[in-house]
């Protein structure tokens, strides 16, 4: 990407999201525009805060955090995380083997798990709020912000809302708040998760302005803001697998940023969608097409695909935000052998997604928990860890796929990052042979990483100004770094 087109992102990203967070505290009608532009400057401000993760500003594609470019790469044993007992040891598992990302669904589904409302009797009071639900939450956020590590939330579990809406606070017969009749809200649902049937999920204004489930629905985001917006390792997801309308996730998008601008800070919004993002043409969806509301854009659904085709449907969304340049994240990477639905497929599969997310400029990637994907097993770490050893011997960030550069090559045999005529990395799911141009590197290092080892190979020299042969040492995953002769400069 060329400076002048990384500049002219950045100005649309920064007056889109301006206008949409004024438009959403309903200022622009009453406000000057002297004053408009001086609230754009704070703004401004805030979206510098160099304590809070940021779009990197010498290339969105990736993230910022404490004034450096990074890349988000995780793995746990459980989606939502701060529910889990041992959770120092996890997290400071993953941090050891290079993990700095995790995920982090707001839920109460699973067993020992507690909601976020205090109970009258047997029934929940929607005004009250359990202590131990929260104090767990701000401990998550206390403990992975003292490790650096990005924690992704999603606010509304979709799934507490489907198979678990008998036992949720929100269902009208639960709660001391209000009855069916009163919220609008249905007693029996189909057990479909990502298709939204309940209604909770179209108490908007624009859509059937359900204000009694609203206004909880809004004390709810509140409380879980008075703890996370203190942190500046927090990205925000509107839902998980969602088929609702659009104007759901716009709604909870704006209502956070404005809350954020009201503290002094400003964050980062998405949604993630329930189909499998594998039309071509694409269907139009928001989070692409909506860069005013959502920031950047998860794609964890793309990640049912495999081979050659999830390779060329990343590369396909990737494509879909070069007009307005922004980070794309893998908060859920699927595949393990104990997956019970045939997108889950293998444990070669997640580990494949892994790599081809990352090589096609993606700028997280993390194992799903088990058992729909690897979490933090013995594979995962080796994954993670390799991939973290290759990019602490590279600048990804100045790299970018290049494929083209690939003569020779079979359906998913390679994959090429490179910053051609200084570094080149090649990733072989499965051993192979391929053709590299390296016509623009005057000569050149080549060491090979053998990823289940987390070890490298013995460096060889390589002439430049031709076509070199690679063939990994020996069968499975492996990655080919080429660098420049002399080449010791460090990430910007």
């Amino acid at each position: 990407m060329y400076e002048h087109d990384i500049q002219n992102t950045r100005h649309r990203n920064f007056r889109s999201c301006i206008f949409c967070l004024f438009l959403s505290l309903g200022m622009l009608q009453f406000m000057p525009i002297g004053g408009v532009l001086a609230m754009a400057g704070a703004y401004e401000e805030m979206k510098m805060d160099n304590s809070r993760i940021q779009i990197y500003q010498n290339n969105p594609r990736y993230w910022q955090y404490k004034d450096k470019p990074i890349l988000l790469l995780g793995g746990s044993v459980e989606d939502n995380l701060f529910q889990i007992a041992d959770l120092e040891e996890h997290l400071d598992f993953l941090k050891s083997v290079g993990g700095n990302y995790v995920r982090c669904t707001m839920s109460s589904r699973d067993e020992g798990n507690v909601w976020p409302f205090r109970k009258a009797g047997d029934l929940y009071d929607l005004g009250q709020w359990d202590e131990e639900y929260w104090r767990r939450f701000e401990n998550f956020l206390k403990l992975t912000s003292e490790r650096d590590i990005i924690a992704q939330i999603e606010i509304w579990a979709t799934y507490d809302f489907a198979s678990r809406w008998g036992q949720n606070p929100f269902h009208p017969n639960n709660n001391v708040n209000y009855t069916a009749e009163e919220s609008g809200l249905p007693e029996k649902i189909n057990d479909r998760p990502g298709y939204c049937e309940n209604d909770f999920f179209w108490s908007v204004p624009a859509e059937k302005k359900l204000g009694t489930v609203l206004k909880y629905q809004q004390g709810f985001v509140d409380r879980m803001l008075s703890y996370s917006l203190k942190f500046g390792n927090v990205l925000y997801c509107m839902d998980n697998e969602t088929s609702v309308t659009p104007e759901w996730g716009k709604y909870w998008s704006e209502y956070i940023k404005a809350k954020a601008i009201g503290t002094g800070v400003a964050v980062h919004t998405t949604e993630m969608w329930y189909d499998h993002l594998d039309k071509n043409p694409p269907i139009p969806h928001a989070t692409f097409d909506d860069p005013a509301t959502y920031s950047f854009v998860d794609i964890s659904q793309n990640n049912h695909k495999r081979g050659q085709r999830h390779w060329d449907s990343v590369r396909l969304q990737m494509s879909r935000v070069d007009d307005n340049v922004r980070p794309l994240t893998n908060v859920k990477m699927y595949g393990a052998d104990t997956g019970s639905e045939r997108w889950f497929r293998a444990d070669v599969d997640g580990v494949e997604r892994f790599w081809r997310n990352i090589f096609a400029g993606a700028s997280s990637a993390r194992f799903h928990r088990p058992s729909a994907g690897l979490g933090l097993t013995e594979k995962a770490q080796a994954n993670i860890r390799s991939m973290r050893i290759l990019t602490d011997e590279m600048d990804i960030f100045t790299c970018a796929t290049h494929n083209d550069l690939l003569s020779n090559r079979k359906p998913n045999e390679a994959y090429c990052m490179a910053n051609p005529g200084k570094e080149y990395a090649v990733y072989f799911p499965n051993g192979g042979e391929i053709t590299l141009d390296i016509s623009a590197l005057p000569t050149g290092v080549l060491r090979w990483l053998d990823i289940p080892a987390c070890k490298w190979g013995e460096p060889e020299t390589l002439t430049g100004g031709q076509k070199a042969i690679l063939r990994p040492p020996g069968n499975g995953s492996w990655v080919a770094l080429l660098k420049a002769s002399g080449d010791d400069s460090e990430i910007p």
